[in-house]
């Protein structure tokens, strides 16, 4: 089949790459040129996407931001999709709407505002004294690190960042929301949807958005992830299952996860991921034994691919560059920029195309990572390289296969964290447990 790739930033290319490896032909559109490069030796690219979507037998689009609106009249045009409406870009992009969804379908939320106005949010706060996490709205939400956690229960650590907010951002986040802190275990529920309900298994994942080990540094929005599959149980049936008649309402295709805090007296959504997380998409194909191909080709058609994964866990460890999270183009230039990239068990001189695939093979899952004549180097401009995963029966089978693959790769200035899947080994899944969530 013919499978078109869709990106504004660049952001699916490793699955494109294993789209062509399944045996299709491939085509890959990135709109950013900062970003143009990504992806370049791996599969074909195009300019513009539009010119290709009579070519294409399955059309994939990667992010919101307007993409759910072509999407939905490419399906009106009888064109197989995988992607959103423009209610369901709607529902990440602006989070009080969000929250009001998820309240419409009976969902559990937590207490929160949505404001425009900084000073109006300091008062607001002041009056209502409590724990709370800033969450900007917009396309101002992709810079991760803006997120704040609050940790004192009368909220005036907020208030001081909300004022620095107003100093150093104030001209570009022009609505954030403020929702009440809750403590528990934060753990994302996901499954494909195929235009009429969701399709099992269902994906249980767990974010690890701190740069530094312990979750500690400047939120990235992902330096890894560890999950495992399950079927319609307990946290499924109190989070997506009640989207499902909405969701079928609206013609959704793709993947929809909610990121969730749980404790022993409820789930409560935190937001909305209408589209595939990255790097959850890359796990999630590791897991699969259903190619990712038959994948979209299925859900895009209204079928159910009868998703196989393997049993256990896995586990998902970003690797990066200066100066990710932050962007600074002379430290990339410095650090990042066309850094080649080596395996020690697979010398740049003996790579050819099928130890390019065999490294596809073993758990490497590239991000900004371009070829040229046969050597993978870093491209883009954010310095996120790959994402290494490992797969075994427990965690923590599947965080050694993990870290092993690390230890194999040659990249100067690297880093990575290095407790991916230790907070499962260390309570959380024991906790998840007992409350009884996973409960069929």
């Amino acid at each position: 089949m013919n499978y078109l790739f869709v990106s504004i930033d660049g952001l699916i290319g490793d699955i494109a790459w294993r789209v062509r490896n399944e045996g299709h032909e491939v085509r890959y559109c990135i709109e950013n040129e900062d970003e143009a490069e990504i992806a370049d030796g791996f599969v074909e690219k195009v300019y513009d996407w539009q010119e290709h979507t009579e070519w294409a037998d399955t059309i994939v689009f990667d992010d919101i931001f307007g993409y759910g609106t072509h999407a939905e009249r490419l399906r009106e045009e009888g064109k197989a999709v995988v992607g959103g409406t423009a209610y369901t870009d709607r529902l990440e992009d602006d989070r009080n709407f969000g929250q009001r969804e998820l309240k419409k379908a009976g969902i559990d939320v937590l207490p929160h505002a949505e404001f425009t106005d900084f000073d109006e949010a300091v008062e607001w706060v002041r009056q209502n004294p409590d724990a709370y996490v800033i969450k900007p709205s917009g396309n101002v939400q992709n810079v991760k690190r803006l997120v704040f956690v609050g940790e004192e229960d009368d909220g005036s650590d907020v208030v001081r960042i909300l004022k620095s907010y107003k100093r150093s951002w104030g001209n570009k986040i022009e609505r954030f929301e403020i929702q009440r802190r809750a403590d528990g275990v934060e753990v994302a529920v996901g499954a494909f949807f195929n235009g009429e309900q969701f399709v099992t298994p269902i994906c249980i994942n767990f974010e690890h958005k701190r740069l530094f080990p312990g979750n500690v540094g400047p939120s990235t929005g992902e330096m890894g992830t560890s999950m495992t599959w399950i079927g319609k149980n307990d946290i499924y049936r109190r989070t997506l299952e009640p989207l499902e008649s909405k969701l079928a309402e609206e013609g959704y295709v793709g993947y929809m996860d909610l990121n969730c805090i749980v404790n022993a007296e409820g789930v409560y959504p935190l937001e909305f991921t209408p589209r595939f997380g990255y790097p959850t998409i890359f796990l999630m194909e590791e897991a699969m034994k259903t190619p990712i191909s038959k994948v979209f080709a299925d859900i895009s058609r209204g079928r159910d691919p009868g998703i196989e994964v393997h049993s256990g866990f896995q586990v998902g460890v970003r690797v990066c560059l200066p100066p990710f999270p932050f962007t600074d183009p002379q430290t990339f230039s410095e650090f990042a920029s066309n850094a080649p990239i080596g395996f020690e068990s697979k010398p740049p001189r003996e790579w050819t195309e099928r130890h390019l695939l065999e490294n596809a093979s073993e758990g490497i899952h590239i991000e900004d990572v371009k070829c040229v004549s046969d050597q993978w180097r870093v491209a883009g401009t954010s310095g996120v390289v790959m994402l290494v995963a490992g797969m075994g029966e427990t965690m923590a089978d599947a965080r050694t296969q993990a870290y092993e693959r690390i230890d194999d790769i040659l990249l100067p200035n690297m880093y990575y964290r290095d407790d991916i899947g230790e907070r499962w080994i260390n309570g959380e899944g024991d906790r998840l447990h007992s409350w009884g969530y996973f409960r069929g």
